[in-house]
């Protein structure tokens, strides 16, 4: 049995969609449909049926899916188990947004040099989503933020970066004092449901300021323009650039230098693919390491504002 039919017919069920699994297979659509017919023809029962543009698994897709993540999960692992020398093999790794871009280009390029036997498969998603699925094992390792709880027996975390929070103003703002900033201005909140919004609220409450709630969304990519446009202020982690271009703001730092974003790797000690993530973590703490000059000199920079 070939797993890359049961890889796609559970993308495909994943997703809802023949059309959807097709584009991030980069196949076409037909080929992604002649895939599951084949596994169809394999098991000799019908998996998936149609419904308008949707795929739905029948009762016999049903039946196989756990079955069928196990055993592609033990398939990936054989070409680790049998790498002795170098670290070879698929690794399943997440990262949430402002790391895919800021910390994670460095370290795959560090890692693909080094060990270009590694074939690294990224999911974007919240801290959140992310944890959990390395917990579940759907992924080997994942960059988050530190939870704000104690991590379960048999899971490994390093840190790699801490970002401070740090005041976001128009450059309009005349005001160069970061309290009477927060207490002032209109207040645009990253949500309070995420971990790093919890680290904002946190520091609101010691601090005693009540902020003028004007809007809380996530995504700090996002609440940066809407501060460039002239909708408030925020409280935000110094995150890795790069930042949106074109944004005329001002960057001050805090009183309370001990708030800071903690990221940093987590992952299985037990995972079959720890020569993988060992790999991974060494080339990350290298890459950090190497960007630890221009982060320094960002934020000497914004203190000097």
């Amino acid at each position: 049995m070939d797993t890359r039919f049961l890889e796609t017919f559970l993308l495909a069920i994943d997703n809802g969609s023949i059309a959807e699994a097709a584009r991030r297979l980069n196949l076409t659509a037909a080929a992604v449909a002649k895939r599951i017919r084949a596994l169809e023809n394999d098991i000799g029962a019908p998996l998936v049926r149609r419904s308008g543009r949707t795929v739905m698994p029948t009762t016999a897709g049903v039946a196989i899916i756990e079955h069928a993540k196990r055993f592609l999960a033990q398939a990936r692992d054989f070409k680790s188990l049998a790498a002795t020398d170098h670290p070879s093999g698929e690794l399943r790794l997440g990262a949430f947004q402002s790391a895919l871009t800021g910390l994670l280009p460095d370290i795959l390029k560090s890692i693909g040099k080094k060990y270009p036997q590694i074939e690294v498969h990224i999911m974007r998603g919240t801290h959140e989503q992310l944890y959990g699925k390395v917990i579940e094992g759907e992924l080997d390792a994942a960059i988050i933020v530190l939870p704000p709880f104690a991590i379960p027996k048999g899971f490994d975390w390093r840190l790699l970066r801490e970002e401070p929070l740090t005041v976001l103003a128009s450059s309009s703002v005349a005001s160069r004092d970061a309290h009477a900033i927060l207490a002032s201005e209109p207040f645009i909140r990253l949500t309070r449901n995420s971990w790093t919004g919890r680290l904002v609220d946190l520091y609101l409450r010691k601090a005693g300021i009540e902020p003028l709630e004007r809007i809380e969304i996530g995504g700090v990519e996002a609440i940066t323009v809407m501060v460039d446009r002239g909708l408030g202020v925020s409280l935000l982690p110094d995150w890795a650039p790069p930042w949106p271009e074109g944004l005329s703001l001002v960057k001050l730092s805090v009183p309370d230098a001990s708030f800071t974003r903690r990221i940093g790797l987590i992952w299985a000690r037990a995972s079959l693919r720890l020569p993988l993530v060992h790999a991974l973590l060494e080339e990350a703490v290298a890459a950090v390491w190497a960007q630890t000059p221009r982060r320094t000199a960002r934020i000497r920079k914004a203190r000097r504002s």
